[in-house]
């Protein structure tokens, strides 16, 4: 998977991943527990997003996230 460089990648990834499996903006901010408009900033790549609820977001989409050292 290629790195992600922007809050835009992310957001997209967390939307595409949320799509896939079905889910409404609402559905998936009621099981993560944020709100509707959190999640829709999220998704448009807001770079002052919460990472404690970003992180929130995508382990309830069974997403993980990685650090590894470039190059």
């Amino acid at each position: 998977m290629p790195a992600i460089l922007t809050s835009r990648e992310l957001g997209n990834i967390i939307r595409t991943e949320r799509k896939r499996q079905g889910l409404t903006q609402a559905e998936l901010a009621g099981l993560c527990g944020v709100g509707i408009t959190f999640l829709s900033q999220l998704e448009n790549g807001k770079e002052t997003a919460e990472l404690g609820k970003t992180l929130t977001v995508l382990t309830t989409l069974g997403l993980d996230v990685f650090i590894e050292r470039r190059g």
